[in-house]
């Protein structure tokens, strides 16, 4: 089972002062990049692993989805996504995505944001989803990028003159890291760049799109805060699709 986080209380407490949280889509920096690889939505069948507080769910309906099912291990997620979102398309359920089954052929998009870097069975997650999807459906991701998990103690080494750099080693050693963020032991996995893409591949889905997001100068600009994302990638999009057999 996929460890729960997110209803330790004191965890969820400090996730729900992020941007992400309070401003919802648009306070995630690598939204507008996300928006350009989205299909369009109008008249599909969605679902979202990990869904939140129902960002994208509710974003999916307010752009013509047919119908949206958002899945999330955490009764504290879930919990607030039904207390945002009124409207009867958008159906939430509680589901550890490591046990995960789907109804074949049903849907023609899922979507996960920033969720699979805690999946174990991460092979089996995508035999489901690429199961689930129809013929041409797509899957689209975010995921904590492979250099961003390396390390067995991440953290930035700051050189004198003040530039930062990320370290890189254990990079090769996949598996489980316990990381302290927001609170101490959260557990992540780790995989390299080749082996995401290589499991997708296997899977046989086509790869439409790989993105190692990173801020473009007016949004540092905007938000300096995300000047040392510069230094390194944090998040991995990637756009993929189901062949289609019509």
């Amino acid at each position: 089972m996929t460890q729960n986080i997110y209803d330790n209380e004191n965890f969820f407490e400090q996730y729900a002062q992020l941007k992400r949280s309070t401003y919802g889509l648009s306070g995630a920096p690598e939204w507008p990049s996300i928006v350009k690889i989205l299909p369009d939505l109008k008249g599909l069948n969605i679902v979202d692993l990990g869904c939140g507080y129902g960002w994208f769910c509710r974003y999916a309906q307010e752009n013509g989805a047919k119908h949206m099912l958002g899945l999330d291990i955490s009764e504290r997620m879930l919990s607030k996504a039904k207390e945002l979102s009124v409207d009867s398309t958008i159906v939430y359920r509680l589901e550890d995505l490591e046990q995960l089954e789907l109804s074949p052929n049903t849907y023609d998009l899922a979507y996960s944001s920033l969720t699979l870097h805690y999946i174990e069975r991460l092979s089996q997650l995508l035999k489901t989803i690429y199961q689930s999807l129809k013929s041409g459906g797509h899957f689209i991701f975010s995921s904590e990028h492979p250099i961003y998990t390396a390390p067995m103690e991440p953290g930035w080494s700051v050189a004198k003159d003040g530039r930062k750099s990320w370290p890189i080693n254990n990079y090769q050693t996949e598996g489980r890291r316990v990381t302290d963020w927001l609170v101490k032991g959260v557990v992540k996995q780790h995989r390299t760049l080749g082996t995401y893409l290589n499991m997708l591949i296997k899977q046989g889905f086509i790869i439409k799109h790989v993105e190692e997001w990173g801020p473009t100068r007016q949004e540092i600009i905007e938000n300096p805060s995300l000047d040392e994302e510069i230094e390194r990638p944090m998040i991995l999009l990637v756009s993929i699709q189901k062949p289609d057999r019509k």
